[in-house]
C-alpha cells in the first residue's frame, strides 16, 4: 500500500469542540450540496468536451460511417437473437411467479379478499412523536460513540494531508501528550493531492452566523480551489466554503469561464495552491500562493478574492505574514527570489535573490527584523529586512548554512526558545539547530523513518513546545519529544532552566512489534554529545497498516 503525507499543521489546545457533532443533512444543506455537485458536473462535462474537441477529416468520417453501418447490421442480428431468447425467459418467469395474475385479488382460507392493509392489526405502531426503538440508537451506544469522539482541553489536534493509493484525504489526529497517545479521530476526503494546510480560528461559510470563534482548516491541493472545512464536524460530505471558481454560483462560473478561461486573473487561481497564510491580526484575511504565479488575498467574510498580486515570474511556493506589521507579507518563489511587500501598497516592495528555487520563507518571531529562507539546494539563509539590496546580485544574508545535501523541504522555528530551528530534507534527515549569536550549530540529527521529510512543525503550545510533528513519503506521522534528548537539554538549558538534568528518553509506538531496533532503522548524530549517538529520542508514531 503506497502512501505519503505531504503537509501537516497543529491545532492548539482548547479550541476544538469537546464533543464534535455528527454531520446531518437538512434541506438547506441538500440544496447547497446539489448546487456544488451541479457546478462540478458542468466543469467535468466542459473538460470532457474540450478533450474530445477537434474535427475529424472527411476520410476519417467516411471510415467511421462504414464501421457504424457494419456495427448496426451486427447489432440488428444480435437484437433478433436476443428477442427470441428474452421471450422464452419471460414466459418462464411468468409461469414461475404467476405474474400474469399479480394484480388479482388474493383470498384467505375463508374466501375473504386480502387487502393491502388486511393484516394491519398484527403490525406494531407508535403514537405521534413516539420514538421507534428500531430506528433509535440505545442511549448506552450513543454515550459510547460520544466518548470515542471526545477531545479533551489538554489534547492537541494534528492535521495531516495524505495520499493513499491515489486517494487524497485529510487525517485529523488527536495527540494526548500526558498519555503518550496519537490516533486518527476522523478524516476528510479531498479533491486532489493536498499541498498545504492552514488552521483558521475564523468561522467561514454556512451555519456560522453569530459565531466569533471557530476551528476550521483551509486546504490547498493540486486543484485551483481552496476548500475550508469545519474540524468540529465529523463525517462531513462537502466543505463549509470554497475559495475560487468552484465556490461561485454555477451561472457566475459559466460567465467567468467564457470570459477568463485558463488565463491568470484577479478573481481566482487557475493552478495548484502551493501555500496558505492566515493573518492572525486581521482574522478575515487569508493569503494564498499558486503555481499560476500569483498571490491572492481572500476576504473570509465574503469568501471572495479581495486582491491579486503578481510579484513573481514563476510558481509561488511559500508565504508568511509579518508578526508585528500585520499587512506585510513575505513570499518565496521558484524564480529564486523572495519579496516582502505591504499589501496596502504592493508596488512598494523589497526583493532578495537566492541561488536556487525557494522552498520555505519564515519571519523570525523573536526578532521580526529578520527572516529565513530555505532552498532546493539544501541551504538556509538569514536576512535582515533593513538591508534591502539595490539588485538581486547584491543580496547578502546575515549568514548562510549548508544544512542538508538535498532540498530543505521542511522548516520551522520554535516559538518558546529563541534561536531553536528545525530543518527536514529530501535526504530523510531531521536536524535541530542552535543559532544563538548568529552562529548556527547543529545540535542533533535524526532519521525518524518517515522517508523523505515533507513536514516538520513544532507544537504551538508552550507546555508541549518541544514536540515536533514529522511526516513524509512513507505516509506515517512521528511526534518527536526533543526535550528528552541529552544534547538538546544541554544546548538550551541556559534559555530553559527546566531542562536541568537528564531524563529517561521516551519511545512510543502504536504497535511495538512493528518498531525497528536502533541498528536496523535509526541513524542518530548528536553534536558534541558522546553516548547519545546510539539512543533514540522520545518520539511517538502513528503507523498505518
Amino acid at each position: 500500500m503506497s502512501s505519503m503525507i505531504t503537509t501537516t499543521a497543529w491545532v492548539r489546545r482548547g479550541v476544538a469542540a469537546q464533543f464534535p457533532t455528527k454531520y446531518e443533512i437538512d434541506e438547506e444543506e441538500m440544496g447547497r450540496i446539489s448546487k456544488l455537485a451541479r457546478t462540478q458536473l458542468e466543469e467535468a462535462q466542459d473538460g470532457l468536451s474540450a478533450a474530445q474537441g477537434g474535427k475529424a477529416g472527411e476520410d476519417g468520417e467516411d471510415a467511421f460511417m462504414d464501421e457504424d453501418d457494419k456495427a448496426d447490421d451486427a447489432m440488428d442480428e444480435d437484437e433478433k437473437t436476443k428477442e427470441g431468447t428474452d421471450s422464452k425467459n419471460d414466459d418462464d418467469v411468468l409461469k414461475e411467479f404467476d405474474l400474469d395474475h399479480y394484480d388479482s385479488d388474493e383470498k384467505d382460507e375463508d374466501g375473504e379478499k386480502i387487502t393491502m392493509f388486511g393484516n394491519v392489526q398484527s403490525l406494531a405502531y407508535h403514537q405521534p412523536n413516539e420514538a421507534d426503538p428500531y430506528l433509535v440508537m440505545p442511549e448506552e451506544e450513543d454515550d459510547e460513540e460520544r466518548e470515542e469522539l471526545q477531545i479533551m482541553p489538554t489534547d492537541n489536534l494534528l492535521l495531516a494531508g495524505k495520499v493513499e493509493d491515489e486517494v487524497a484525504h485529510l487525517e485529523v489526529y488527536v495527540y494526548e501528550d500526558h498519555a503518550d497517545n496519537l490516533y486518527v479521530h476522523h478524516d476528510i476526503m479531498l479533491p486532489g493531492i493536498p499541498l498545504c494546510l492552514e488552521w483558521l480560528d475564523m468561522p467561514v461559510g454556512k451555519n456560522t452566523e453569530g459565531r466569533n470563534q471557530g476551528n476550521f482548516v483551509a486546504v490547498g491541493t493540486m486543484e485551483p480551489d481552496i476548500e475550508i472545512w469545519d474540524l468540529d464536524i465529523v463525517d462531513c460530505m462537502y466543505p463549509n466554503a470554497i475559495l475560487g471558481q468552484g465556490g461561485q454560483d454555477s451561472s457566475d462560473a459559466k460567465k467567468s469561464k467564457k470570459k477568463k478561461k485558463s488565463k491568470a486573473n484577479d478573481e481566482y487561481h487557475i493552478d495548484s495552491i502551493l501555500a496558505l497564510a492566515a493573518n492572525r491580526e486581521h482574522r478575515n484575511l487569508l493569503a494564498s500562493a499558486s503555481a499560476d504565479r500569483t498571490v491572492k488575498l481572500w476576504d473570509l467574510n465574503t469568501t471572495s478574492c479581495a486582491k491579486s498580486y503578481s510579484h513573481h515570474t514563476d510558481k509561488v511556493c511559500s508565504l508568511d505574514w509579518h508578526p508585528k506589521e500585520a499587512t506585510v507579507l513575505l513570499s518565496g518563489s521558484y524564480d529564486r527570489t523572495v519579496v516582502a511587500a505591504d499589501m496596502r501598497a504592493p508596488d512598494t516592495k523589497a526583493r532578495w535573490g537566492v541561488d536556487s528555487d525557494v522552498e520555505n520563507v519564515r519571519w523570525d518571531p523573536h526578532d521580526p527584523n529578520y527572516f529565513f529562507v530555505t532552498t532546493d539546494g539544501g541551504m538556509v539563509y538569514r536576512y535582515d529586512i533593513r538591508n534591502v539590496p539595490a539588485s538581486l546580485s547584491e543580496s547578502k544574508p546575515v549568514w548562510s548554512l549548508q544544512a542538508h545535501d538535498a532540498s530543505v523541504s521542511a522548516f520551522d522555528i520554535n516559538r518558546a526558545i529563541p534561536g531553536f530551528l528545525v530543518t527536514g530534507s529530501m535526504d530523510k534527515e531531521v536536524k535541530l539547530w542552535d543559532i544563538e549569536n548568529d552562529k548556527p550549530n547543529m545540535v542533533v540529527s535524526r532519521k525518524l523513518d518517515v522517508g523523505k521529510v515533507f513536514a516538520a512543525n513544532f507544537a504551538p503550545d508552550a507546555e508541549v513546545g518541544f514536540r515536533l510533528a514529522v511526516a513524509g513519503s512513507k505516509g506515517t506521522v512521528q511526534i518527536w519529544d526533543a526535550s528528552t534528548n541529552g544534547a538538546v537539554r544541554r544546548a538550551f538549558v541556559s534559555r530553559m532552566p527546566d531542562l536541568v538534568g537528564d531524563v529517561p528518553e521516551r519511545t512510543i509506538g502504536i504497535n511495538p512489534d512493528d518498531e525497528k531496533s536502533d541498528d536496523e532503522g535509526e541513524e542518530a548524530t548528536d553534536a558534541g554529545a558522546e553516548g547519545d549517538a546510539g539512543g533514540r529520542d522520545g518520539w511517538e508514531s502513528m503507523d498505518e497498516d
